[in-house]
């Protein structure tokens, strides 16, 4: 396969190099791609290095994938070029996701929606990937009526300043800042910028996204999404309603047997899902699992995930891997 990544020497491009690396995906030939700045420029993959093209001599390689994670507007003014030139493109930006004519994927849970005729695929939202990896099987199982998260997302979710501005405030050193407060010892409920109803828009992708994702536009979800001080991943705070009623141990059961979910749950010996264990796995990590007392048929667990690694690069790579063991690309 020959393989580009765009945004190569961003915080996610950097990690889905690793991805490519760690998975032993078939990279025949690896194309870098970075910003006009950055042409030019060496970085090294598997003990060789390689250096940094423009886009259209990206384009000019003729690469079987192109793997972007260089922001919305690059993808809205790229993909369609790549697409234009037979390239199948996997876009982590926010871009297509909710294009009616564009797939939302996340392998273990709606793959089965890809054809040879998608260019253009999407990369969904950091913490809606790890939410409806999750939500699935309980949804297949007791049909979901309701969803209400609240995350707690790293820093490494905005990038490379946000964790320059953390680490710096840890050291007590002034620097550029990410964002409008401090970080460090502090959480700020605010993620994206705020739209005419009063949520975010971090918040909102988490809406749309789960329902597109999942198939069902029945499906209710409400969010509130905050910016936490840490690094491994984010964390998510989930309440679902079902029609129908559920065991306990038979939804930890369901989820122990869930492609990519890890189940993490005995409280009796401190055994829960965090950040610090989560960090540079591709699995999702959910435990917490118990009934909610106030109303029937519903249940609280606690959902963490890497959001570089299954977030954002990994399922960008799986979706990759999914597409070549079909023979789509």
């Amino acid at each position: 396969m020959r393989v580009a990544v765009v945004g190569a020497t961003g915080l996610v491009g950097t990690k889905m190099l690793q991805v490519l690396a760690e998975r032993n995906f078939p990279v025949s030939e690896l194309i870098p791609v970075a910003s006009e700045k950055s042409v030019g420029k060496k970085i090294t993959y598997k003990a060789k290095e390689y250096t940094i093209v423009s886009m259209q001599s990206a384009i000019d390689a003729k690469p079987n994938v192109a793997i972007f994670s260089a922001g919305g507007s690059t993808s809205l003014e790229w993909a369609p070029k790549f697409a234009e030139a037979g390239i199948t493109v996997i876009d982590n930006s926010s871009a297509w996701r909710m294009d009616p004519d564009k797939k939302l994927v996340v392998p273990e849970v709606n793959a089965e929606v890809l054809t040879p005729n998608d260019k253009i695929i999407a990369n969904p939202n950091c913490s809606t990937i790890q939410l409806v990896v999750v939500l699935k099987p309980l949804h297949e199982k007791y049909k979901i009526k309701r969803v209400v998260v609240s995350t707690y997302q790293s820093v490494t979710g905005t990038g490379v300043k946000a964790v320059n501005q953390l680490m710096n405030e840890r050291k007590g050193i002034e620097g550029e800042m990410a964002y409008k407060y401090p970080i460090d010892l502090n959480a700020i409920p605010h993620i994206d910028v705020f739209l005419d109803n009063g949520y975010t828009k971090e918040e909102m992708k988490m809406t749309n996204e789960t329902k597109k994702i999942m198939g069902d536009e029945s499906i209710s979800l409400t969010a509130t999404c905050v910016r936490i001080p840490t690094i491994g991943g984010h964390s998510e705070s989930v309440n679902i309603e079902f029609e129908n009623d559920f065991e306990v141990e038979e939804v930890k059961a369901l989820l122990s047997k869930t492609p990519g979910v890890v189940l993490h749950d005995d409280v009796a010996n401190f055994v829960y899902p965090m950040p610090i264990n989560a960090h540079d796995k591709d699995d999702t990590f959910v435990g917490r699992i118990r009934r909610d007392e106030t109303q029937p048929k519903t249940m609280n667990c606690w959902v963490v995930s890497d959001n570089l690694r299954k977030g954002a690069a990994t399922n960008a790579v799986q979706i990759a891997e999914y597409l070549m063991e079909k023979k789509f690309i």
